[in-house]
């Protein structure tokens, strides 16, 4: 557990300091002109004649999540040209204290006299202790002594390797996650190999969702809350499971970050187009963490319209850049590591390389994650109809699992329905949230409705791709707890809203104290459930040390001269073997080591 703590100290001040330098520099670059500044601009010139830009209005949490991916993109850069171990911690934190000397009178002043979460301080301290308590034991998944392990080896020693995919095609799933997992993994040290990242992702998702408590008290809920309501059920499901770097948790949690931040900034009214569009970038990065994720770029829409109405063609310019750049060495290595550009997809055929993994390879290995999705083991499965598989895959489903696929699948149809009512309404008036009409912060003529349906919009599409395709709960239950939260939490908003303008405040303020004791119930179940869970599962170790990677008797063999390993039963070796691949290599070396790479042997 200690191991866990020094290690998350190390990621609060990188990428706090990395997001703090890049969200600064972005708002000196990306303010608006004098024409276009309105309310949601006041006191600019000021912030900026003080030595403060607005930069420094963000909360911990976004200068982290800045920097998080940051960090990520660059060890993804890093890792094209060498391991990512020591010398890129180095360059890291040489960028670091750069970045100090530079802005440490606005970083000092932001933090002066106050803490990061302010009064929710000592309760963030106390999370912070429980889920490095967490992080340090628990149930590994599956696949991380499968190939989320030797992943995370090859780009600690190696970077990235030509034909990876060759060797094992899982090891071809070039998940961003991975390269974030290695450079804070800490093996240059000459001990284990730390593996910590999602458990600091699901530590800085639970404080954020403190701010449940202050709507709770108020009796107000927002969609917003409701999303924070199912983000602390998702992280209690895997408190105990965090302690693996599984891609499949990464991308849940910073799509929760990316919808309740969406819905955060519409409540409030933001019209501002910089947080949206840079909300935007993150649903890029999210595609490169996970591409089932992929209809979370629908989000796009609302501020590329609105950069193309307005002719702001630098702006735009800019933030395509920025995208670009999230993106390109996650492309890059996928190449590099499979020979095609978004493995195992080969629909696109663009490089004729020695080491590209076979059409027909790929071809299988998307096949079988689909059919496993569906319940299925067979492949050859793969072409019966839905009729037949969703019902078979609906029975093997957990009770309350069943209970939010139904409610994803009725908030998917009752969104159509709202949305066509909220259009005929809009076109009778404008759309105006009450936030933004109280708030002194935002302009009281903001239409919230463009940012609430789309984010709404986008969700319910992305639960509907995730079931017709390969609805493994672990891949989307981000969009199955979702759907049902910001679809019926918006529309339960926008109803008490208008209930206060028709002054029925008796009813209202009743049905707001039941629906705030229900969450209220549910919160307190899923707190009793995580006590109980530690509790029965509590053994007094790995107070010091993370527990390790799990590792399993494998036997090896040598191809040109290079032993390599593999189980002796089952499929799964661990980290210490390495290389090893599930079953006797068949590849062939491009050249004369590892780090020249492989080719399938025909």
């Amino acid at each position: 557990m200690l191991s866990v703590i020094f290690v998350w100290i190390y990621m609060i001040v990188t990428t706090f300091f990395v997001g703090y330098g890049v969200l600064r520099f972005l708002t000196r670059h990306l303010a608006y002109p004098a024409e276009n500044q309105n309310a949601d601009h006041a006191g600019y010139s000021d912030c900026t004649a003080a030595g403060r830009l607005p930069a420094d209005r963000y909360g911990a949490d976004a200068y982290v999540m800045c920097g998080l991916v940051c960090v990520t993109v660059y060890a993804q850069f890093f890792s094209l040209f060498a391991g990512v171990g020591l010398w890129a911690n180095v360059m890291l934190c040489a960028v670091c204290i750069v970045i100090f000397l530079r802005e440490r009178q606005g970083i000092l002043e932001m933090l002066k006299g106050r803490l990061p979460w302010g009064s929710n301080s000592a309760v963030v301290i106390l999370l912070f202790l429980l889920f490095a308590y967490g992080t340090s034991r628990g149930i590994p998944h599956y696949d991380t002594a499968l190939y989320h392990a030797q992943s995370i080896r090859w780009i600690e020693e190696y970077g990235v390797v030509k034909g990876l995919g060759n060797l094992h095609c899982r090891l071809a799933y070039n998940s961003s996650s991975f390269a974030l997992s290695a450079f804070y993994s800490m093996a240059f040290l000459g001990g284990q190999s730390y593996h910590c990242a999602a458990g600091f992702l699901a530590f800085i998702l639970a404080a954020g969702c403190l701010r449940l408590v202050d709507s709770i008290r108020e009796k107000k809920l927002r969609a917003s809350d409701f999303a924070r309501v199912m983000c602390v059920y998702y992280v209690v499901n895997i408190f105990d499971e965090m302690i693996s770097p599984a891609s499949d948790y990464f991308m849940v949690l910073i799509a929760f970050y990316l919808v309740i931040t969406w819905l955060s900034l519409a409540e409030r009214g933001k019209k501002e187009i910089f947080p949206y569009a840079l909300l935007c970038v993150l649903a890029v990065f999210l595609l490169t963490v996970k591409l089932s994720a992929a209809l979370i770029l629908l989000l796009t829409i609302y501020p590329a319209c609105r950069l193309i109405k307005e002719k702001r063609w630098g702006q735009t310019g800019i933030y395509l850049g920025l995208g670009f750049v999230t993106a390109l060495p996650f492309l890059i290595r996928n190449v590099w590591l499979s020979g095609w550009l978004v493995y195992p997809f080969t629909g696109i055929d663009l490089f004729g390389v020695n080491w590209k993994i076979p059409k027909g390879t790929a071809d299988y290995d998307a096949r079988e994650i689909q059919v496993w999705g569906r319940g299925y083991s067979d492949v050859t499965r793969y072409d019966v109809s839905p009729g037949e598989w969703l019902p078979d895959w609906f029975r093997g489903l957990t009770g309350s699992d069943k209970v939010f696929v139904m409610a994803a699948v009725l908030a998917a149809a009752v969104l159509v329905i709202w949305a066509g009512y909220c259009i005929w309404r809009r076109s009778c008036g404008r759309w105006v949230s009450d936030d933004a009409k109280t708030s002194g912060n935002y302009d009281d003529r903001v239409d919230t409705f463009p940012t609430l349906l789309l984010i709404q919009g986008t969700v319910a599409l992305s639960f509907l791709f995730w079931l017709g395709t390969s609805p493994l709960m672990r891949y989307g239950s981000v969009y199955v707890y979702l759907t049902p939260a910001v679809v019926f939490g918006g529309m339960y908003a926008t109803v008490m809203e208008a209930g206060q303008r028709m002054s029925i405040g008796g009813r209202r303020k009743a049905v707001n104290h039941c629906v705030c004791a229900a969450v209220c119930l549910l919160l307190a179940y899923k707190v009793f459930a995580l006590g109980r869970g530690i509790v029965s599962s509590y053994e007094n170790n790995y107070w010091i040390l993370q527990k390790d990677y799990e590792n399993f008797e494998v036997e090896s063999c040598e191809v040109e001269g290079v032993t390599f390993y593999y189980p002796a039963s089952g499929d799964q070796t661990g980290y210490d073997a390495f290389p090893s691949a599930p079953t006797k290599p068949q590849i062939a070396f491009l050249g004369e080591g590892l780090a020249d790479g492989f080719r399938a042997v025909q």
